[in-house]
């Protein structure tokens, strides 16, 4: 493998999180090369950047690349989609590696890797946790699944952009690890807007509750982080609800390929929809308080 200061770097999907991940590699002196769908970003289009046409174009130049979109027929489509990185790797892809760190199916993740791999190019899984903020900082949770050497190839470059990278492991564990993730967020989300709403109805001061149970059992970084926006009403996102309605919904429909009851992860879906219902889709997923507060005619911060 070429040192890291000479590597030839592609990625596609220059989003809210894709354009700081990729300027992070930037930064580090890698040639990178980007394409995405819409208009390329100002920080990215002044920078060292190499802009391409195409996905394919990309694959093309590139020794390893990255795709961030936002769902599974977005990566389809980047993939093997007209003048897609398939296309790309078709006439030379034998030692390239594709990394897609978007949050998608794992069930279709597989099938990708295996096409990917018929084309003599290896495959990981690497989503992230972290967010906006962790995108911008570089310290993202970095899930991943595929073969091992491959992760160890690839691992500096990750460092890159993430502090928590593991290999969890073969293609498809990775969006697996995330989706389990998703659970475990959208469930304590729900636990605490539960217990702060009861907390106020029944007439205390939900700050001092949620400041209270910080120092216990129940502490949390969703309490930390989540409760203080819904005492203080801060519901700008974040991490939007409609993106975790996507991820659940890959949780439950992934839940019933496999015959599995989610019956608490449904119940958040439910609340989520009802926030979307009311116009919430672009609020911070936090505000799935907002949904309790309206079956229980009360909102934190008003008296009891």
């Amino acid at each position: 493998m070429t040192t890291m200061s000479q590597l030839k770097l592609g990625f596609v999907g220059l989003g809210i999180m894709g354009a700081p991940m990729a300027g992070h590699l930037v930064a580090a002196g890698h040639t990178v090369y980007v394409n995405t769908r819409s208009k390329v970003p100002d920080a990215i289009a002044k920078s060292a950047a190499i802009q391409c046409a195409s996905p394919a174009e990309v694959a093309e130049k590139a020794d390893i690349i990255f795709t961030m979109v936002p769902d599974t027929p977005d990566v389809e489509r980047v993939l093997f989609g007209d003048k897609g990185i398939a296309s790309g790797l078709a006439n030379g892809g034998k030692g390239k590696v594709v990394v897609d760190m978007s949050s998608i199916s794992p069930i279709a993740t597989k099938e990708f890797a295996k096409k990917i791999n018929a084309l003599g190019a290896d495959y990981l899984d690497a989503p992230v946790s972290g967010g906006e903020v962790g995108a911008k900082n570089a310290t993202l949770s970095i899930m991943l699944g595929g073969e091992e050497s491959v992760f160890e190839r690839v691992k500096p470059v990750l460092e890159l952009m993430g502090k928590n990278i593991n290999l969890v492991g073969g293609n498809g564990d990775g969006q697996t690890a995330k989706v389990a993730n998703q659970i475990i967020v959208a469930l304590n989300i729900e636990a605490v807007a539960e217990a702060l709403l009861f907390a106020a109805k029944a007439g205390a001061d939900p700050a001092k509750v949620r400041q209270a149970l910080m120092g216990g059992f129940a502490s949390s970084k969703i309490l930390e982080v989540h409760g203080e926006r819904m005492v203080k009403r801060t519901f700008d996102p974040g991490f939007r609800i409609e993106l975790h309605q996507k991820d659940l919904n890959l949780a439950l429909n992934s839940a019933r390929a496999l015959g599995v009851s989610l019956p608490n992860t449904a119940t958040a879906q439910e609340l989520f929809n009802s926030c979307s219902a009311h116009g919430g889709k672009a609020w911070d997923h936090s505000a799935m308080v907002r949904a309790l507060e309206k079956l229980a005619n009360f909102e934190i911060g008003q008296k009891a």
